[in-house]
C-alpha cells in the first residue's frame, strides 16, 4: 500500500483526539486586526494552527506535492522514529560555540517532541502522541536550570520547539493528563522563561528575536497575556533594529535599550557595513547562516501573533519583503557589489523561508519571486537541528487563517 493510501486511511480511521487537536477554535474568521493580546487565545496557535494541521492531513492523504515528500522525508528522520530516546539533564551548561552534550540533547529532544507531534496530526497513529508527551514529561521532570554563555540563546531554541509541541499535544490529547501538563508549564517558567526574558541589546540582533520567538510560544501555551504583550513590544523595537530600510535614515536604527548610538559603533555592530539598502540585515556580513535564523525567527514571531488575532506582519510587510528578496537574491547565487560586505557574503542560509513566504504571499498577495524560487530550491525544507523543522509540511502554500 502506498504511503498516500496509508496516510488517508488513517485520517479516514484516526482518533478523536486527533480531529480534536486539528479543529480550529471558535472564532470569527478574517485577517488579523489586534494590537494587545486577546481575550481568549487560540490553540493550537503556536507557529501553526489547527486548520493548517488539517490541511496538511488531506495534502498528504492525497499525495500532493510538496506535502507527500516533505512528510516522507520527516518520517524517516531520527526524530520521528518511535523508539526515539530523551536525554534529559538537571543542569543545561551551554559554553559559547561548545556543543555540550546536554545542549545538543536538549535541542534534538525538543524537535523530537515537535516531530512526533506532526508525526501524530498527520497519521493519527497513538504511537507518536505517546512519543511527544513521554519525551516532554522527560524533560520536565528533570530539568532544573541552564547556565553559561549561551543560556539565553539555548532557551531560545529549545523553549520555542517546545512550545510547538505542548501547544499541539495539549490541544487535542486528553491523555496527556493536567498533571503532567502543569509539570511541563512549570518547567518552562521556571527553567526558560528568565533566560529568554533577559535584556541582550547590544548582543547580535538574532539572540533577541529567537528569545522572543520562545516568549511568544510559551506566551500562548501558558495563556500569560502580560508574556504576550511585553513579546509583541521586543518584537516591534527589534525588527526595525535588525533589517534597513530607507525610510529609517542615512543609518540603521540603534538596537533599543542598547548603549550601541554612534555611526561608528553601528557600522562596527553591521561587521563593517557603511552602506545600507533596502533589506539588509545586521548580519549580513557575518554570514547568512544567522540571518535566516532571525528571518525564521521574525516570521515564527508574527505568525504566533496571527493566529492570536495581532497582525505584526502588516506591520512589518515592506521590512520582512524587503529582507527576504534581498538575501535570496545573493543566496541564489547573484555577485554582491562591491559596497555589500566587501564584495563578498557568505551563502550559508538554511530551510529558513517558508512562514514568511506562505504569509506575504498566500495570505497578503505579494510577488516575492526570489525568496518563492530559493524555498523551491530547498524544498522539502527538513531542519536545522536548532529550531526550525518541516516547515515546507506545515506552511508551504498554506494560508489558513485558523
Amino acid at each position: 500500500m502506498s504511503v498516500a493510501k496509508k496516510i488517508a486511511l488513517l485520517a479516514l480511521t484516526g482518533s478523536l483526539a486527533l480531529l480534536g487537536a486539528c479543529a480550529p477554535a471558535p472564532a470569527t474568521p478574517g485577517a488579523a486586526s489586534n494590537r494587545s493580546s486577546p481575550a481568549q487565545f487560540r490553540h493550537p496557535g503556536v507557529v501553526v494552527g489547527g486548520a493548517q494541521l488539517a490541511t496538511v492531513r488531506r495534502k498528504v492523504a492525497a499525495g500532493q506535492e510538496p506535502w507527500a515528500s516533505a512528510f516522507t522525508a520527516m518520517s524517516a528522520s531520527r526524530y520521528a522514529k518511535p523508539g526515539y530516546t530523551a536525554h534529559p539533564a538537571a543542569v543545561v551548561a551551554c559554553a559559547s560555540n561548545n556543543g555540550a552534550p546536554a545542549c545538543v540533547a536538549e535541542r534534538e529532544d525538543a524537535i523530537a517532541a515537535y516531530t512526533q507531534a506532526l508525526m501524530w496530526s498527520v497519521t493519527g497513529r497513538p504511537e507518536h502522541a505517546r512519543k511527544s508527551v513521554q519525551i516532554m514529561d522527560a524533560w520536565s521532570k528533570v530539568v532544573k536550570r541552564h547556565t553559561k554563555d549561551d543560556a539565553d540563546l539555548q532557551t531560545a531554541w529549545t523553549g520555542s520547539t517546545w512550545s510547538r509541541a505542548a501547544e499541539i499535544m495539549h490541544a487535542g490529547y486528553p491523555q496527556w493528563r493536567e498533571p503532567a501538563v502543569m509539570r511541563f508549564k512549570w518547567m518552562l517558567r521556571k527553567a526558560y522563561l528568565p533566560d529568554v526574558t533577559a535584556k541582550v541589546p547590544d548582543y547580535n540582533g538574532n539572540w533577541e528575536l529567537a528569545m522572543t520567538d520562545a516568549a511568544i510560544g510559551m506566551s500562548v501555551f501558558l495563556e500569560d497575556h502580560k508574556l504576550f504583550d511585553d513579546s509583541l513590544r521586543r518584537f516591534r523595537a527589534r525588527v526595525p533594529a535588525y533589517f534597513y530600510l530607507a525610510s529609517d535614515g542615512k543609518l540603521p536604527k540603534a538596537p533599543p535599550g542598547g548603549t550601541i548610538r554612534t555611526p561608528g559603533q553601528l557600522s562596527t555592530y553591521w561587521f563593517g557595513q557603511r552602506t545600507f539598502a533596502d533589506g539588509l540585515g545586521q548580519e549580513t556580513c557575518r554570514n547568512f547562516m544567522h540571518i535566516g535564523y532571525s528571518l525564521a525567527s521574525t516570521a515564527h514571531i508574527a505568525e504566533t501573533a496571527w493566529h492570536q488575532g495581532v497582525d505584526l506582519y502588516g506591520e512589518q510587510a515592506d521590512r520582512l519583503t524587503a529582507a527576504l528578496e534581498f538575501h535570496a537574491r545573493y543566496q541564489l547565487g547573484a555577485k554582491p557589489p562591491t559596497w555589500l560586505c566587501g564584495g563578498k557574503v557568505t551563502r550559508t542560509m538554511g530551510p529558513d523561508v517558508e512562514v514568511a513566504l506562505n504569509h506575504l504571499e498566500g495570505r497578503m498577495h505579494r510577488e516575492l519571486p526570489l525568496t518563492e524560487r530559493l524555498a523551491e530550491r530547498q524544498r522539502p525544507a527538513g531542519t536545522d537541528d536548532l529550531f526550525v523543522a518541516w516547515e515546507t509540511l506545515t506552511h508551504a502554500d498554506n494560508p489558513t487563517t485558523a
